[in-house]
């Protein structure tokens, strides 16, 4: 007889592509694999997108400052506590895997009220609201980043790095150019602003292409921001996102620029591929891509450069630097003990009962 898992996590695709990754490695004839997440989050989308059964429930925001719809979430939340503990009264699941955002935290107090097992995943270096919240109710812990064992009990935590898709690990550097029209002679660099891109690294990369001619270019802008003008460039190849190639294309580069989101530096960090790190600024942010920008420039994997300081000449000297540490930045990424976390999230959900 199957046992049932339920995933949760929601807000942005970062806090449900590590659930995808998971979904992928389970053994569908011997799970039972549902999700619960917000009505209308970009959750509800990915999901339905992989054939899993997926129930909406009514979620509020969590925010760190004062604001009349504080109150309003309060009852929205306790709405999604019903909602929530409904759906998993009626589907009995073994085990709740959440990865945070706002919409877990309904879930994992309904399912703590029913005795249901609890395991969270934290990305981030420091953890964000929600899971500050549901730690008290979880069963197990898991981590990224070494440093964040210090903001969870440590009688039920564990650092196991990122659950990385294995689909990305699988990619052809020669289909790659190939597919891109790129030829082998130059340097490969890839520029990802995150799903919505990134105003300023885009305008800052475009106002920058006469002096980096030294590379070819993939440029993942995000929805809306291709820049028509330069459409035709056989050395600069824009994309609003890109789903199927993406494996190939990352095999093909040899320098990224991109956002401090966990999951992606995690990513090209199993992938060994020197990068630049832009995180969100603190305004944008609670400032955690900084800190996991910080630990990776400290651990040698990274450089880092601030958004405040992103000109174009900051931009082409942080490149360059890049370049003149490539070499010392993979025998540092090789010399890691990689932990396979897909491997070890999925040990730990079969051996419930």
């Amino acid at each position: 007889m199957k046992k049932t898992i339920v995933f949760t996590g929601g807000g942005s695709a970062g806090h449900v592509t590590p659930n995808m990754a998971i979904i992928d490695e389970l053994d569908r004839s011997a799970w039972d694999i549902q999700y619960i997440g917000s009505k209308k989050g970009i959750e509800k989308e990915l999901i339905e997108n992989i054939q899993i059964p997926y129930h909406g429930i009514s979620s509020g925001k969590l925010r760190r400052y004062i604001d009349l719809e504080n109150v309003k979430d309060i009852f929205r939340v306790m709405k999604g506590c019903l909602d929530a503990r409904r759906v998993l009264k009626k589907l009995k699941p073994s085990v709740v895997f959440s990865k945070g955002g706002f919409v877990t935290v309904p879930v994992i107090i309904a399912a703590k009220s029913l005795n249901i097992p609890v395991f969270i995943h934290e990305s981030d270096m420091t953890p964000g609201l929600a899971n500050k919240i549901a730690q008290r109710f979880a069963t197990k812990i898991f981590t990224s980043f070494e440093e964040t064992l210090a903001y969870f009990p440590k009688e039920k935590t564990v650092s196991i790095g990122s659950p990385i898709r294995r689909e990305m690990l699988k990619g052809s550097p020669g289909k790659g150019r190939e597919l891109l029209g790129f030829d082998g002679r130059r340097p490969v660099l890839t520029i990802m602003g995150g799903s919505l891109g990134a105003r300023k690294i885009n305008e800052t990369v475009r106002a920058a292409l006469p002096k980096l001619k030294d590379y070819q270019i993939i440029h993942l802008c995000g929805k809306g921001n291709v820049d028509e003008s330069l459409i035709g460039n056989k050395d600069y190849r824009q994309f609003e996102y890109v789903h199927g190639e993406l494996s190939h294309y990352l095999a093909a580069t040899d320098y990224v620029i991109t956002r401090g989101g966990s999951n992606s530096i995690f990513e090209f960090l199993a992938l060994k591929i020197p990068m630049l790190i832009i995180p969100l600024t603190r305004s944008q942010s609670r400032g955690d891509q900084i800190m996991n920008a910080k630990s990776f420039e400290k651990k040698g994997y990274a450089m880092m450069l601030e958004e405040e300081n992103l000109t174009e000449e900051s931009l082409l000297t942080h490149l360059a630097d890049l370049k003149t540490n490539k070499m010392d930045m993979k025998d540092t990424m090789n010399r890691l003990n990689k932990k396979d976390a897909i491997g070890i999230l999925v040990e730990e959900i079969n051996k419930i009962g």
